[in-house]
């Protein structure tokens, strides 16, 4: 992947903008999907404490970067610290020992990304961002961000006098654009990354077990022949999944799909070789729905 496939963070790191995504990917069969992502030419793998998969991660991380033949600087890894601790939120001392507890789960010196993976409440946020700002002081962290933040909540550590977030990890795609979220990032120099790019699918989590708050509504609407998006991705040759993925890198998002099937894996990561005209750009701004599908407007209830 070269430096044209990336995008360069507010803290000087570079971001590949395809990652490997690996929530609902159970801790005992994570490694082996780590291990063909690398294999494939992923070079970011985003996972986070309460998926509950770090210790498989890094081992298919280990795995992988030796029969690729990689270094550890050639990937960059991902996690999120989850804000609650038995039914209360960490201090900023426990933010930092979750960090620490993540990096032994991970088997690394260093992590490329942490975040805070939700927002529960002013005083903690604060507290946690504190814990999260010593990680990145002491260069355990190379970056720092937020998950599931909205401005205002980001204004509150500004206005606190703590340093900007590096990055905003929120569901974005082309039915939950969040413009006005999207613009005051941009002003701010903070990176917006996409999770759940491939939400318009009717095949978007519909394993037993992968909950979504799509309708069926949406879920037969994707179904259809006439889909807008069956009907780009024939226009351009590809995929429905590398037309989703293609809009959020055309966007400078980086984005993390998931899949533990190679092929999929090796045509997520083909977003490259094609670009959506601008028309079609603007047809596609016209599909917002609002408000996302995995958290809605923050709903601490799930953790996607």
């Amino acid at each position: 992947m070269t430096d044209m496939h990336k995008r360069e963070l507010a803290a000087g790191v570079k971001v590949p903008l395809v990652g490997f995504g690996t929530y609902l990917i159970p801790n005992d069969k994570v490694a082996p999907a780590v291990e063909d992502a690398l294999a494939a030419g992923y070079r970011h793998v985003d996972t986070a404490e309460v998926y509950e998969n770090e210790r498989g991660v890094g081992e298919g991380l280990r795995r992988g970067m030796r029969q690729a033949g990689l270094d550890r600087g050639d990937v960059f890894v991902t996690t999120k610290l989850w804000p609650l601790a038995r039914e209360r939120t960490k201090t900023a001392e426990e933010a930092v020992r979750s960090f620490d507890e993540s990096l032994d789960r991970l088997g690394l010196e260093q992590i490329d990304l942490y975040l805070i993976h939700a927002t529960f409440g002013r005083e903690q946020r604060l507290e946690q961002w504190q814990g999260l700002v010593e990680a990145y002081e002491t260069g355990k962290a190379r970056a720092i961000g937020v998950s599931n933040f909205n401005a205002a909540h980001i204004d509150e550590l500004i206005e606190a006098g703590l340093p900007v977030p590096h990055v905003n990890q929120i569901e974005l795609h082309p039915w939950s654009q969040k413009p006005e979220l999207v613009s005051y990032l941009n002003q701010k120099g903070i990176t917006p990354v996409a999770y759940s790019s491939l939400a318009p699918l009717s095949t978007w989590r519909t394993a037993p077990g992968h909950a979504s708050g799509k309708t069926q509504e949406m879920r037969a609407e994707g179904e259809r022949s006439d889909s807008p998006f069956k009907k780009l991705a024939a226009k351009y040759g590809v995929t429905e999944a590398q037309l989703l993925l293609r809009w959020g890198v055309q966007n400078g998002y980086p984005v993390l799909p998931k899949s533990t099937n190679p092929v999929r894996m090796r045509e997520n990561l083909d977003v490259f070789s094609f670009r959506i005209d601008d028309a079609d750009m603007d047809d596609i701004r016209g599909m917002d729905r609002g408000a996302g599908l995995a958290w809605g407007e923050v709903d601490p209830t799930t953790h996607g």
